[in-house]
């Protein structure tokens, strides 16, 4: 099986549901597209049937001190000329792509931490006894 696994799913749905494998793989590179942004947006995503997935906090606060010191070492890598000139331009391609990656990440972590609040969603509460006491009455 050389196809990876979008490839798969995408032949195995567009069979099961006689459509194109085009349409269908517009649609579930829009559904996954509008799922990233809404993840840049906010902290979860849910997709139905699939689950939800959450913005871990503690670790993109990990990720970003790692890609901080990793940048400090290309750039180091990169002034450093005892190095070969192959080597400096390799440090300076991967300076660009962390500090990239630096730069994603930075709009979620600038916002003030909210608490994790999984599960506490609003409950829907039954009506007060006063409301009760109105129903019971009519």
């Amino acid at each position: 099986m050389s196809m990876s696994v979008k490839d798969y799913l995408i032949r195995k749905m567009s069979v099961s549901l006689m459509m194109s494998e085009k349409t269908i793989e517009a649609i579930v590179n829009h559904q996954f597209r509008s799922a990233n942004i809404a993840l840049q947006d906010n902290n979860t995503v849910e997709v139905s049937g699939l689950g939800k997935f959450y913005f871990n906090y503690k670790k993109a606060v990990r990720k970003m001190e790692k890609m901080m010191s990793k940048a400090n070492m290309f750039y180091s890598q990169m002034n450093n000329m005892e190095l070969s000139e192959q080597k400096r331009q390799s440090a300076t391609n991967k300076l660009v792509n962390t500090l990239a990656q630096i730069e994603t990440l930075k709009p979620k972590l600038n916002v003030e931490h909210q608490p994790d609040l999984r599960g506490m969603e609003e409950q829907v509460g039954s009506p007060s006894s006063s409301e009760r006491a109105d129903q019971i009455s009519e």
